[in-house]
């Protein structure tokens, strides 16, 4: 299967209609196997899929140098490197409970770690991870432009911002693409976020589109999960959230058995139905959920089914906020 392009907004690079998400190669899903993320980010480079999404706190830098490792077998142009900043760890491993730095200085010392992790000149969409209330966005954003202009970066990017932020960091800069979560079971993003990007012709790149592997067909309220796995703290995964949520999961199924397709492969086709200006990541580890999750690729889904899916699984049905009530306190996106 080989994916198709879409252009990332109107100031953005043209990308593949499905895009990878690296986190759990190294961080937050447990055991992870190097060998074979790295076998998969060539399957999916070899499918056509260029965006690759990482974060330089995933892994502490981990996860940029595995995609360094990956891409030393493949050309830098064929790819579209997109990297997050701002959270800090412990050396632990442990998330530190200080605000995000995005303030400018932390701009251009963090890419210039993320530049020698990656093994590259530059880096396609840079993006800070959340929103800093004391540091106004104007001020990263500028930072991050004065780093477009010198070449360090080719496009800045957001993540899980609110429309009113959308709106102050475009009057500074041309913005690519906002990142955020949007599914079947997280449709926060339709209200006003969505309209404010397409207003400023700004596009969108949605993670979680498989609700955290909730979607994905796969899972059951058996399954134990290891002791860094954050899923083991999120509401949505919690006892009777759970079971509700895995209800809409067998409902969303007999859609897809009617379709011929897998649960999973419906879930990413309804994200990508939104609109051209939506790329979904698939956050796959290995080469057999890769596989399935481009097949998604090959779904044409019509009114009709379009439809179907919504009677199973309405907006606002989900059990359970997406992040437990720290993380969503930081999340300007909520507010």
């Amino acid at each position: 299967m080989t994916v198709t392009r879409r252009k990332l907004g109107l100031s953005g690079p043209e990308v593949s209609s499905i895009g990878l998400g690296a986190m759990g190669m190294s961080d937050l899903y447990g055991p992870a196997d190097d060998a074979e993320s790295i076998a998969t980010l060539h399957t999916a480079i070899d499918a056509g899929v260029n965006l690759i999404d990482t974060g330089d706190f995933y892994g502490s830098g981990a996860n940029e140098m595995l995609i360094a490792r990956a891409l030393r077998e493949r050309r830098r142009e064929d790819v579209v490197l997109s990297v997050k900043f701002g959270s800090r760890r412990a050396p632990d491993g442990s998330f530190q409970p200080v605000p995000y730095d995005v303030s400018p200085e932390a701009v251009k010392d963090r890419l210039a770690y993320s530049l020698r992790r990656l093994e590259t000149d530059y880096i396609d969409i840079y993006r800070p991870a959340r929103l800093n209330p004391q540091i106004p966005v104007e001020e990263t954003v500028g930072a991050l432009e004065e780093m477009r202009q010198a070449g360090y970066i080719r496009h800045i990017g957001l993540s899980e911002v609110g429309a009113d932020t959308i709106r102050r960091a475009a009057a500074v800069a041309p913005i690519s693409d906002l990142q955020i979560e949007y599914s079947l079971l997280s449709r926060g993003p339709e209200e006003s976020i969505i309209p404010t990007l397409r207003e400023h012709g700004i596009g969108l790149t949605a993670y979680g589109v498989l609700s955290r592997g909730l979607l994905s067909g796969h899972w059951s309220s058996s399954r134990e999960l290891a002791g860094n796995d954050f899923r083991a703290h999120s509401p949505r995964f919690q006892g009777e959230n759970l079971e509700a949520n895995l209800r809409l999961v067998q409902a969303l199924d007999r859609v897809a058995e009617r379709l011929g397709a897998t649960t999973s492969q419906v879930a990413i086709a309804w994200v990508a139905a939104q609109g051209e200006d939506i790329v979904p990541l698939v956050g796959a580890r290995r080469r057999e959920r890769l596989a399935e999750s481009l097949g998604s690729a090959a779904l044409r889904l019509d009114a009709e089914t379009l439809a179907e899916i919504e009677k199973a699984v309405p907006a606002g049905a989900a059990a359970g906020e997406r992040y437990a009530a720290a993380q969503m306190a930081t999340l300007d996106s909520e507010r």
